[in-house]
C-alpha cells in the first residue's frame, strides 16, 4: 500500500477510534489546556496600555507559528527516525484534536441532569458547556440550548479539525486547535478583550468559513433532509456569527424546531435571529437523533479523507 496514504490514513484512524471509545477523560493531559495557560499568560502580559489590536495580532500569528513550526519539526524527525513512533505520535494528536464524543457525553449529561434530576440541576449543567446565562431558562430553552452548543461544535470540534488535518496533517490540525482556543478566551466584543482579540476572532471566522458550511451540507445529506437544505440557505447567514449559523440552521431544519432568539450574557440581553420558522417543545428522546447526526457526520468525513488520500 502507498507509503503515503498510510502516513495519513493510519493516524486519521486510530484517533479517530480512539475519540470514539476514550472521549476527553479528565484525568487525561490535553495540549489544549497548555495552550489555555500559554494563551492567559501572554494575555496577561501583553493586553495592557496602548497597541492592543496588534499586540493581540501579533501573540496570534507567534502561537500559530509556534505550535505548526513544532509539530512539524517533531513530524519531521519522528519520520526520519521511525515510523512507528510517528504513527503512534501523530494517532495521539489526531486523537486530542477530536471532540465528538465528549461532546456528545456533556449535551447527554445535560438532558439526563433535567429528566432525573431537577430544572435547576439542568441548568447548572448546561452552564459548563455554554457562555449565556442559564439561571431562567425553562426545559424547553436548556434543551434548545443543547442542540445549538452540539450543531455548533460538530463544526468547531470535530468537522474542522478533520478538515486541517486533511489539508496539512497534525501540524495544521493542533495549530487550528490553537486559533480556536484564542477565539474561546480572548475572542470576545468585551471591553477587556474588544481590540486585543479582535485579530484571533477574525482568524478564527476565516479558518471555520469552509468546514462550518461543509459541516451543515453533510448534515442534511446523513438525513437526507430537504428542509435542513433549505434552512441553510434560509437561514445560516442571518447569525451573528458568519459561521455558527450554518450547521445551526442544518439542524434546525432536520428536527423542524426553532433555535436562536434573545439571550443573556454576562448580564446583557443579546437578540439574535431565530433560526427557523417552527417553535416547539423538545422531546428527550430527540436526542438520540442528533447523536446519530453527529457520528454519521464524523463517519464520513473521516471516509471523505480516506478516499482522497488515495487519488
Amino acid at each position: 500500500m502507498d507509503g503515503k496514504f498510510l502516513i495519513i490514513a493510519i493516524p486519521l484512524v486510530a484517533g479517530y477510534l480512539l475519540d470514539l471509545l476514550l472521549g476527553d477523560p479528565r484525568w487525561l493531559p490535553h495540549p489544549v489546556r497548555l495552550f489555555g495557560n500559554i494563551i492567559s499568560k501572554g494575555e496577561e502580559l501583553l493586553n495592557t496600555g496602548r497597541y492592543k489590536l496588534l499586540k493581540g495580532a501579533l501573540l496570534t500569528i507567534l502561537l500559530c507559528l509556534l505550535v505548526f513550526s513544532c509539530f512539524y519539526f517533531t513530524q519531521h524527525c519522528l519520520l526520519n527516525i521511525s515510523s512507528a513512533a510517528y504513527y503512534i505520535f501523530a494517532s495521539i494528536f489526531v486523537f486530542y484534536g477530536l471532540a465528538n464524543k465528549s461532546l456528545l457525553q456533556e449535551g447527554k449529561e445535560v438532558f439526563d441532569t433535567l429528566q432525573h434530576q431537577s430544572l435547576d440541576a439542568g441548568r447548572k449543567r448546561l452552564s459548563w458547556i455554554v457562555g449565556r446565562q442559564t439561571a431562567a431558562l425553562n426545559e424547553n430553552q436548556v434543551r434548545t440550548a443543547v442542540f445549538e452548543t452540539l450543531s455548533e461544535n460538530l463544526s468547531d470540534g470535530v468537522i474542522a479539525p478533520l478538515f486541517y488535518y486533511a489539508v496539512g496533517g497534525v501540524p495544521a490540525m493542533m495549530t487550528y486547535k490553537m486559533l480556536n482556543t484564542l477565539d474561546s478566551m480572548i475572542g470576545y466584543k468585551s471591553e477587556r478583550y474588544f481590540y486585543f482579540g479582535k485579530f484571533a476572532a477574525r482568524l478564527d471566522d476565516v479558518a471555520n468559513f469552509i468546514p462550518a458550511r461543509l459541516t451543515a451540507l453533510l448534515m442534511v445529506l446523513v438525513t437526507f433532509s430537504k428542509r435542513g437544505l433549505v434552512y441553510i440557505f434560509r437561514y445560516g447567514h442571518q447569525h451573528a456569527s458568519p459561521n455558527s449559523g450554518y450547521p445551526e440552521a442544518a439542524l434546525a431544519g432536520i428536527l423542524q424546531c426553532r433555535f436562536g432568539g434573545p439571550n443573556t450574557y454576562h448580564g446583557q440581553v443579546v437578540v439574535k435571529p431565530y433560526i427557523g420558522d417552527t417553535p416547539r417543545d423538545i422531546a428527550h428522546d430527540e436526542l438520540k437523533k442528533v447523536v446519530y447526526v453527529n457520528h454519521a457526520v464524523t463517519l464520513v468525513t473521516v471516509c471523505m479523507i480516506l478516499l482522497s488520500s488515495l487519488l
